[in-house]
């Protein structure tokens, strides 16, 4: 009786873990890969409670175990690779599946002794491991919590892969009749219990820490445009310019305003005005390059760094973004009517900081809403008012001369 309590310890710290982890999925509206991670422990103590409960001395016993034990092992694997966005790997995983249980197979049909079939299993569970902890290796995306869930996956493989030849050593020889009094199921339930409640509990502090840090990206994210707010994005900035100054690479700010913003409020309501504000958000962030950053730094202003970008190309950039705004359609506004917006552009010189660049690009900015808007200047006093604005100039005093 003493040694069925004993083994129930196990299984019920388990589903301890499967309740923790579904109550941070569905109330912490968190990702699939915790559900994973609960399905995981819920096999895990399915696969205990078979070892623990029916015969080892028949065949299926074995099988059913190793199933269980294996999705357990496949559902970290899998949660695990979908939290860092890495591929799965499944069709991997079921080929060591298979080769695992056919060998396992002939280990029962060959010998009564059950050493071979543990070695067999645990090697399988071993190279699922190993396979898990480098796919987490190749990750682009690498913080302290993930390398501590690399260091637990190394010392699960390391478990799996050394411990039943250690134990076997001593105790070369286990029939199946003897095998829950044996030496080996005894460094087992105590290594696998260890194990399963550390890896629980980092798995656990790494939901957390994804739980804060979507909270703090939500904090720092405008919620009509999903673009940075202010302080995000100065923060943001500041940051990339030093790096920038560092690497001696080249940055610009675009610095962007809605014309006549204020008239479309009045005319149309807020409603609209909310709407035009999305909509332009949308096309700077669906314009601007990965390695670049955008904010919404006021009501309709926006402004954008440009990384490893010369005031010209910057220039160009923000007049495709002024393009294609100024040819959408945003919703409540009348059938063909259309919205422009003015932006200013300063590259950033030797010495300078976000305050300064900051001032040359919103000056620029002031400089295209006062010469007539829906253009893109750049900063008249150094080298990043470029052939670009040049030709918009032109262009726009062709048509006034038209006009005239």
């Amino acid at each position: 009786m003493r040694e069925m309590i004993a083994g129930l310890v196990t299984p019920a710290m388990a589903v301890v873990f499967v309740v923790l982890f579904l109550i941070l999925w569905h109330r912490g509206k968190m990702g699939s890969y915790v559900l994973a991670f609960a399905i995981s422990y819920m096999f895990f103590a399915a696969g205990f409670m078979v070892t623990h409960v029916l015969d080892t001395a028949a065949f299926y016993t074995w099988h059913v175990t190793q199933f269980f034990y294996t999705v357990s092992t496949v559902c970290i694997a899998w949660g695990l690779a979908r939290r860092v966005g890495q591929p799965t790997y499944l069709g991997i995983f079921l080929t060591i599946y298979v080769v695992a249980a056919l060998a396992l197979g002939a280990a029962i049909v060959l010998s009564p002794d059950v050493s071979a079939r543990l070695v067999i299993v645990n090697i399988g569970y071993g190279v699922m491991a190993v396979v898990t902890m480098m796919n987490l290796l190749a990750a682009k995306r690498r913080r302290g919590i993930d390398n501590l869930i690399i260091g637990v996956q190394a010392v699960v493989a390391a478990q799996f892969l050394v411990r039943p030849s250690l134990t076997l050593l001593v105790e070369t020889s286990i029939s199946p009749s003897e095998y829950r009094e044996s030496l080996y199921y005894a460094v087992l339930s105590l290594s696998v219990a260890l194990i399963s409640v550390i890896s629980a509990m980092v798995l656990v502090g790494a939901c957390i820490y994804d739980q804060v840090r979507a909270v703090r990206q939500r904090a720092e994210l405008d919620a009509l445009t999903g673009l940075r707010t202010r302080r995000a994005f100065e923060k943001d900035v500041v940051a990339m310019m030093d790096k920038a100054k560092a690497q001696g690479r080249p940055v610009a700010l675009v610095v962007a305003d809605i014309d006549h913003f204020k008239a479309v409020n009045d005319v149309y309501g807020h409603q609209v005005g909310d709407m035009a504000i999305a909509a332009f958000g949308e096309v700077i962030q669906d314009t601007i390059r990965d390695g670049d950053i955008a904010g919404r730094i006021g009501g309709e202003e926006f402004c954008v760094l440009a990384w490893n970008c010369e005031g010209a190309a910057a220039v160009a950039m923000a007049d495709r973004i002024r393009t294609r705004f100024a040819a959408l359609q945003v919703d409540g506004l009348p059938e063909g009517h259309r919205l422009t917006a003015s932006f200013g552009v300063a590259g950033r010189r030797e010495g300078e900081g976000y305050g300064k660049v900051f001032a040359r690009s919103d000056a620029a900015l002031y400089r295209a809403k006062e010469t007539g808007r829906n253009r893109t200047l750049g900063d008249e006093s150094g080298a990043s008012a470029d052939r670009v604005t040049s030709i918009v100039s032109e262009v726009d005093s062709l048509r006034r001369v038209r006009k005239a």
